[in-house]
Parts: structure tokens; sequence; C-alpha cells
């Protein structure tokens, strides 16, 4: 039986200071959605590229990194021009004319990764953080489409998109609703995004030791070898730079590209140590703390460490979105003073960098394995 789909056309109740936040994460969407379509339009010179995964090979860490979108929305916005593209190629194929996509209408594309559905309000993911909206409702709504469909338990939420009325200044999602078969009725549970449902892998970076520990007791990558390597690279980089020839200089490119390799590669690795965790575990999200200003936040992170971590988070959190596991940032205050044994929050706690000891209940472990158990809770608080 053909799955029944009913789109529902909501107001949104956006707070006025988070509007500007959801006019960039437009742009930055439609960059992402543009710049797939120049690149994967060939005609007439050469085929087309219609593949998302070729696509999103090929893409992904540019506009990760020419963005604020979470990994969710930069995909939405490449397979969004990848559909397009392919939709233009079949029209070539039937002889008619058509020209390369290109997209200018407000809109961004929502799923169950970047926003959370409820019945009265929708969280969404922004270049800034998530922003909760409530539904403008009817009075009376019976009767409505609001009524039969979005206020509806027999119909979940399914990809939806948002859209701005410029006449009205208003946002508005158009929520896709489909309804759920009589043995799925029987099996949803309400409010299953609440945080008894979830279990959390904390993780906790670090500038030294273990690049990352997992609230499971992980401890991940070598941080220390990063930073030799690293110091090797810049003594090596030096001391060409000081010759100054043509020679020197391609040799300096070439060192670059290979240390950038090489980085990616312990990213990478980090990363699918980090997400076997989480599968070992049946975790639902995996939790980091806030990567904003942490130069300023970890004592000894150089611009080196802030661009590895926030890479390593970018990996994890593409990863996860092929199986299913969430991944949001927490507000780190007080991860690294408080006991995850007893909750007692002193700064007398953290012993020395790597051990903690609490001083009322005397539990003792790894302060990184603490700190990342606390990053575990904070998600789910």
């Amino acid at each position: 039986m053909e799955d029944v789909i009913r789109t529902v056309r909501v107001k949104l109740a956006v707070p006025p200071e988070r509007c500007d936040g959801l006019q960039q994460t437009k742009e930055q969407f439609l960059h992402c959605a543009n710049t797939t379509a120049a690149w994967a339009w060939r005609y007439p010179d050469d085929y087309c590229v219609t593949s998302k995964q070729t696509a999103e090979s090929a893409l992904y860490d540019r506009l990760r990194d020419e963005t604020d979108l979470t990994a969710n929305l930069v995909q939405k916005g490449i397979r969004r021009a990848i559909e397009a593209t392919k939709s233009g190629v079949a029209r070539l194929k039937k002889g008619e004319n058509t020209s390369q996509p290109h997209f200018d209408a407000w809109s961004v594309v929502y799923d169950k990764r970047s926003a959370t559905f409820h019945r009265d309000h929708v969280s969404l993911s922004t270049v800034n953080g998530r922003v909760e909206c409530d539904y403008v409702i009817p009075d009376d709504p019976e009767g409505t489409p609001i009524g039969d469909y979005l206020l509806n338990e027999d119909y979940e939420f399914r990809m939806s998109t948002l859209q701005y009325d410029r006449s009205t200044a208003s946002f508005y999602l158009h929520a896709r609703m489909r309804r759920l078969d009589s043995d799925e009725r029987e099996q949803s549970t309400p409010d299953s995004s609440d945080s008894e449902h979830r279990t959390v892998l904390g993780v906790d970076l670090n500038v030294d030791s273990s690049l990352a520990v997992t609230s499971t007791g992980a401890f991940i990558g070598n941080a220390d070898e990063m930073n030799h390597r690293r110091r090797e690279f810049e003594k090596t980089r030096g001391s060409m730079h000081q010759t100054g020839t043509r020679s020197a200089h391609l040799s300096i490119q070439s060192m670059n590209d290979r240390e950038h390799r090489w980085m990616q590669d312990e990213l990478h690795r980090a990363a699918n140590q980090i997400l076997a965790e989480a599968r070992d575990h049946s975790c639902t999200h995996i939790a980091f703390e806030n990567l904003t200003d942490i130069r300023t936040r970890m004592a000894g992170a150089k611009r080196f460490h802030a661009w590895a971590f926030r890479r390593l988070f970018q990996y994890v959190e593409y990863k996860a979105e092929m199986v299913g596991i969430d991944v949001e940032q927490v507000n780190p205050a007080y991860t690294s003073r408080r006991c995850s044994s007893c909750g007692f929050t002193h700064e007398a706690n953290r012993r020395s960098k790597h051990q903690f000891v609490c001083q009322k209940c005397e539990y003792e472990l790894n302060a990184d394995y603490n700190a990342s158990k606390n990053i575990a809770r904070k998600l789910l608080q």
C-alpha cells in the first residue's frame, strides 16, 4: 500500500532576535545548492554528474568549510542540486531545452536530523544554533489541515521545507505528514525524543595525551603524536622558507599537502572509532562540547587544534548521519570540575591535568573520562 502523504502549511512564531539567523541559514543552504549545480552541470562539454554520493565526496568538506551549516543541511543542499540536475538530464534526453539549475527561491529543507518536530512547535538547526518556534495554530483547528494532519497522532512528520513570505515577513513550515499504518500506530510512543529514550555517548577533546576520550572509557587517537608531527613540519618548513628558491617553495607546497593528508587520515580514523563506540553501545546521540571560542577556553589550544577539533566533529557528524545517530554540542561549563558520580562540583576535584579525585565522595578516575561522562549527562538534561 502506498504511503498517504499530506503537506500542511503552518506559520511559525520565530523569536525576533533569531530571524536573521534563519535568513543566513537560507543564504548558505542556497550557496551549497548552487555550488553543487555549477559543479555537476557539464552539458554540452561532458556528462553531468547525477550521483549524490559522488557529489558529496567531492564537495562536502569544501562546503562545510565555506558555511556554518550542520552536516545534514550541507547534504540536503547538495542533494537538492543533484535532484535538479537529474531532472535536467531527463529533459535533455527527451530533446527538450534546459539549462544549469539555479536556486534563488527562499527555501531550506529539514528532516529529523536537522529538526525536531513536535505537535505544537519545531526546533530548527541554523547557522548559530537551534531555534525553537511555536506553531501559530487557529483557535478551532478542527476540520483544517492543521487539525486533520499536523495535530493528528496518526500522522508522523517527514522531510519538510521552511519558507519565507516576504509580503508578510513571516516564516512558514511546509510539513509533510505521513499516515501511520495500524501496526505503526500500536508501536509508536509519544515524545520519543525525550531524554528517557536517549542513549548518549559523551566525547571530551584534548590538546595532549589522547585526542578524544568517550564516556564509555575509550581513549582515542594520539594528540601528542599529532603535536609532534606538526612541530616537525613547522621546523622543516621554516628551514625551507629561509632558502627562498623556487624548488624550496614547491617542496613546501608538497609538504603542506602531505601534512594535510596525514592529519585528515588521523581524524577520519578517530571519527570511525568514536562512531564504533556509539554503535557498540546502541547510542542514539553523540555529545561534544561546544567548539565555539575553544582556543580561549582550553589551555594550550592553538589554531591548529581548533581546526582539528572542528574537522573531527564534522567527520563524526557526517558519518553518524549515515547510521541515524544525532550529533550535538553542549555547554562545557563545569564538566571538568563536576564529579560524574555524586555531582559535587569544585575546582579542587581536578588534582592534575589528567587526574580527577572528588573531594566529597573520593571517586577517582581519569579527568578526561570524567569530563566525557559529564558532557553526555548535559545532553540528557
